[in-house]
């Protein structure tokens, strides 16, 4: 028994999901960052690895490096997997190099740049059979699991309608022509890709509703549309989802939506009832039945289901939240890495694969095609 050995790749001084990534790593002493390749100036790499206070000769100067003189240590040294946490036209290479190197992966998302990647990616994972997760982390918050839970059930019946929204307002102004990192890369195509707003939250938005749901998105009506002037990529999106169980949906994404923070919010409507979950709230959730009285649920409970208590962290009452749902995926991941040092290669823990990738990917050219195609609808 052992930690998992972690490398990095991206996150270094001043990356703010590179901080995200480490603590929620950290927070069931599970993960040991080991190495790294934490930017792509080799000296930030360098400075960035001393502030993790790592050894010298395992902060690397880029990627590559990293990968293959990974390889060469011992394997009660070298790293476990690598930890993607770069922006998003940077995410293929090192997953592949990895990957094809023996390196299980864990990334943010979406998956990669565009669609061929991703469908790339999930052809290297089956042939290398080694494991690959996608840090979609709000599936790790114990009330997500709970009405995830309670639909495979049947509780709230067959569903009908789901409404998914991501509405944020950091983006209101063209905060990309200032010294701020994270609004340059995600406005810029060439780094975030197909898609700005769409890729960057809206991504989140079809994951909860799918993973949630169970169901899948069949097909889109999509509007999006870069409302502030001389932006690249879209900042707003409106979008119709028809279910492949018949049930219809709405999903919005938005980051002009002036005086909102993080408002990602789903709510789920079927025959028998109905619930609501928002991310900002995270430790409540509501359920409405077509005949008997509103329940709140709440995190922490002796009521819930395995799934969501297995998830809780802290008695009811306390706060918990992003990072504890963070370290809920990463948990997971390496949980399934133990599995598969042993031997075991079924999947066993819940945490979003390279299928998940790939869906999102497809829900990115799905939208931008509609939304040229002035709205049409467009499979998935």
């Amino acid at each position: 028994m052992r930690k998992i050995r972690m490398g990095m790749v991206g996150g270094g001084r001043g990356a703010f999901i590179g901080a995200v990534h480490r603590i929620a790593a950290a927070i069931d002493q599970q993960i040991e960052l080991v190495c790294g390749a934490f930017s792509s100036t080799p000296e930030k790499s360098k400075l960035s690895g001393q502030d993790f206070f790592l050894p010298e000769e395992r902060c690397y100067a880029n990627y590559e490096e990293m990968i293959l003189t990974e390889k060469t240590l011992p394997e009660g040294e070298r790293m476990d997997f690598v930890a993607i946490v770069t922006p998003n036209h940077m995410h293929f290479a090192p997953a592949k190099m990895a990957l094809e190197n023996g390196f299980h992966v864990l990334s943010d998302k979406p998956a990669c740049f565009n669609t061929e990647q991703a469908e790339e990616l999930e052809g290297i994972v089956a042939e290398t059979g080694l494991l690959y997760g996608l840090t979609h982390n709000y599936t790790g918050y114990p009330l997500v699991k709970q009405a995830k839970k309670m639909i495979e059930e049947g509780k709230l019946g067959k569903i009908r309608k789901v409404i998914v929204e991501y509405p944020q307002g950091w983006l209101a102004t063209k905060l990309e022509d200032t010294d701020q990192q994270q609004a340059a890369w995600r406005t810029d195509p060439t780094k975030s890709g197909a898609a700005g707003c769409v890729g960057d939250i809206g991504t989140h938005a079809e994951n909860l509703a799918e993973y949630i749901t169970g169901l899948k998105i069949q097909e889109l009506a999509a509007d999006i549309t870069a409302f502030v002037d001389g932006r690249l990529l879209d900042d707003d999106a409106n979008v119709l989802l028809r279910f492949d169980n018949g049930a219809k949906g709405v999903l919005t994404a938005s980051q002009i939506s002036v005086g909102e923070e993080n408002n990602h919010n789903i709510r789920i409507y079927g025959e028998k009832g109905g619930l609501e979950w928002r991310q900002q709230e995270p430790n409540t959730m509501i359920v409405k039945w077509l005949e008997d009285p509103v329940q709140v649920y709440r995190t922490g409970m002796g009521y819930l289901c395995d799934e969501a208590a297995a998830a809780t962290r802290t008695p009811a009452g306390h706060p918990e939240g992003y990072l504890e749902a963070f370290a809920n995926i990463y948990l997971n991941f390496v949980s399934q890495i133990r599995e598969f040092q042993a031997g075991n290669k079924e999947i066993k823990f819940d945490y979003p694969t390279i299928s998940d990738g790939v869906r999102g990917m497809k829900f990115i050219d799905a939208v931008v095609g509609s939304s040229k195609n002035n709205a049409a609808w467009t499979a998935l």
